[in-house]
């Protein structure tokens, strides 16, 4: 285990988070990751609470490492999954689109960790008022729903503004990033879009080939209109939805439009109508492998250019 206030306070070996990404983080991609020494997530997002209580009892059956669960706030299933997370003794639960105050106290009585994904400052700051014990600070490089500010922007103001730890996230996908976060003040990492083309991850695998296709600048932000950016490779679909934004089409035929987009990517493979969330850094992401050699990987760079500082 590194000496790091992450590792520490969630009894992992690498203080590297994977990123719950909705219709791919499931019980087998989070096994892994937590196998491996990080800290693998479960994405609750809108997917029935009967669902994520059977990928929690999966991932138990999977390793004996910790793990998290992901909720995001303003889901319809936010208050079953708050119970749920309880019920069954997980001890990590990262938030995000919303407040979880309400949920801090029957949580922490049952010993969880709790660590909000923010994208601003004045967010990290209400999260640490509210019980927080660590901050994920996003920026907009990230792939899926994203904010405003950059990591690299981001970042350091979160690291100054609040007393617990932070953990960088978007952009990073190697060693590279993982030293620029932590020279900016991060105490630990999220990593999403590299592990979706890990050995694990159990998306289409014609997703996958997109994401390694990929370039740097193969990924275009769609949704501002929505109030819900969201950042995604450009193809057929991201064209449409991006031509409609111009045209001030209404919300409601955008939102029709993209519709089950992610299922088709995620599900069937379908990499033209469907939507491919993927960050900027896809253009770095060039081969599978598995959790333990991404993480090992990264890691192992990471040390390298410590030493060479």
């Amino acid at each position: 285990m590194m000496d790091n206030n992450i590792c520490n306070l969630l009894n992992i070996e690498y203080p590297i988070f994977q990123g719950a990404m909705a219709w791919v983080s499931d019980s087998s991609l989070a096994a892994a990751v937590s196998n491996a020494g990080g800290l693998g997530i479960i994405a609750g997002a809108s997917a029935p609470a009967s669902y994520v209580r059977e990928e929690i009892r999966k991932v138990k059956e999977l390793t004996d490492k910790p793990f998290g669960v992901n909720i995001m706030l303003l889901s319809e299933n936010a208050n079953e999954l708050a119970d749920i997370v309880v019920e069954e003794g997980v001890k990590v639960v990262t938030t995000g689109a919303g407040n979880p105050g309400k949920y801090m106290t029957k949580w922490k009585e049952a010993g969880i960790k709790v660590i909000p994904v923010v994208a601003s400052v004045a967010l990290a700051k209400r999260m640490e008022r509210a019980g927080a014990d660590a901050i994920i600070a996003e920026g907009c490089e990230a792939g899926g729903h994203i904010g405003k500010l950059t990591t690299m922007v981001l970042l350091p103001q979160v690291v100054d503004a609040v007393s617990i730890p932070v953990i960088g996230a978007g952009g990073i996908a190697d060693g590279r990033g993982v030293a620029a976060a932590f020279m900016l003040g991060a105490k630990g990492i999220q990593v999403g879009t590299r592990f979706l083309v890990a050995n694990e991850c159990t998306i289409h695998d014609n997703y996958k080939e997109a994401v390694i296709k990929a370039n740097d600048i193969d990924t275009v932000v769609t949704g501002r209109p929505t109030g819900h950016p969201v950042q995604v490779l450009k193809n057929k679909l991201a064209r449409e939805y991006l031509n409609l934004e111009k045209q001030n089409a209404p919300i409601e035929v955008l939102e029709e439009l993209g519709r089950g987009g992610l299922r088709k990517a995620v599900k069937d493979g379908d990499v033209e109508g469907g939507s491919l969330m993927a960050g900027q850094i896809s253009g770095l992401v060039s081969k599978r492998q598995s959790a333990k050699e991404i993480i090992e990987e990264m890691f192992q760079e990471f040390e390298n250019i410590k030493k060479s500082l």
